[in-house]
């Protein structure tokens, strides 16, 4: 009788000895995918990978980090500009975490080419690019976990927000010194001065209501084209599906615009106001009444043609507009 502890006891390690081998082996393969990574991450912010080093080092268990995952076309031949563009934005973010505070073994950044990796475009049913996907450190991918590209646009700092949100690692977005500024706002300083070095003490073209009314108009047309908005959200110039080759230049959606949206509506707006002051010339104006009956068509002609284009871009974004000008 004595026997039977020490056989229990020879079980009992038996069975547990498997299982604890089991959890010490996933130990050393994650501390190895941790150190690869961070090798990999020291020396370029953003991590490329292939189908191999993404299915072992993003999909495979185990485990412990998120992987934010830009997948793109950068390749000349797929004349993929918007991806250009979201990819600068990337790098300034990935830039931004690795070179500060926040730079942990909890979160890496990583791109994934269609070029180099066409197999996970495959395995994940994606037809489109850029697109930014979260892989969490437990669990799949939900649906937040999927970065909303035409509403939010890909500025570094709205992608910070977002990887905040879905990450809770807080990274102060720093963009490399931008000087264009500076230099135009000298540049017009010089000028405005060089004017009044010029024209000395006769500062009549300071008063010159014209002058102010265009600058003024200019600003406004700008403003309420959507420039601030361009600004603050940092949209893609246009948007081209990739599986027939088109390019849409105005947005679907009442929520998001594309950059060239706001050209578009900005030569519309200025077309009916040209349209409005030849009106209004035509009518106050001193001149013979055959030019002013051609001023006067001229108008009603521009007020027309360019706000209806106007309702039809509306019409476009708000899906059941009923009305229209023609």
């Amino acid at each position: 009788m004595a026997v039977l502890p020490g056989l229990a006891l020879l079980l009992l390690l038996a069975c547990g000895g498997p299982p604890a081998a089991g959890q010490k082996r996933k130990e050393m393969v994650l501390s190895e995918k941790v150190n690869q990574l961070m090798e990999w991450a020291s020396k370029r912010s953003v991590i490329r990978m292939n189908g191999d080093k993404f299915r072992r080092l993003v999909k495979a268990p185990p485990r412990n980090y998120s992987v934010i995952v830009m997948f793109t076309a950068l390749q000349p031949h797929r004349q993929c500009v918007v991806c250009k563009q979201a990819d600068e934005e990337y790098q300034i973010l990935a830039n931004s975490w690795r070179y500060s505070s926040a730079f942990t073994n909890k979160i890496f950044f990583a791109m994934v080419d269609f070029d180099e990796g066409s197999d996970v475009f495959q395995m994940l049913n994606m037809n489109s690019a850029p697109t930014f996907i979260n892989f969490p450190a437990k669990g799949k991918p939900k649906r937040g976990d999927t970065y909303e590209l035409q509403v939010r646009g890909f500025a570094a700092e709205q992608l910070a927000r977002w990887v905040a949100d879905r990450t809770d690692v807080n990274i102060r977005v720093i963009r490399p010194p931008n000087y264009a500024g500076p230099l135009m706002l000298g540049l017009l300083l010089a000028v405005v001065g060089g004017l009044v070095y010029l024209r000395g003490s006769n500062l009549d073209f300071l008063y010159n209501k014209t002058g102010w009314a265009f600058a003024a108009l200019c600003f406004v047309l700008a403003m309420t084209s959507g420039q601030m908005w361009n600004h603050i959200r940092g949209p893609p110039y246009a948007h081209k599906n990739p599986h027939t080759g088109q390019v849409n230049y105005i947005h679907g959606s009442s929520q998001a615009q594309f950059v060239a949206e706001t050209h578009i509506v900005l030569l519309f707006n200025g077309g009916v106001t040209l349209g409005m002051v030849l009106l209004h010339e035509a009518a106050t104006s001193d001149m013979d009444v055959g030019k002013r009956k051609i001023m006067c068509i001229a108008g009603i002609g521009l007020v027309v043609l360019f706000f209806s284009w106007l309702l039809s871009v509306f019409r476009s974004k708000y899906h059941g507009y009923p009305y229209r000008y023609v």
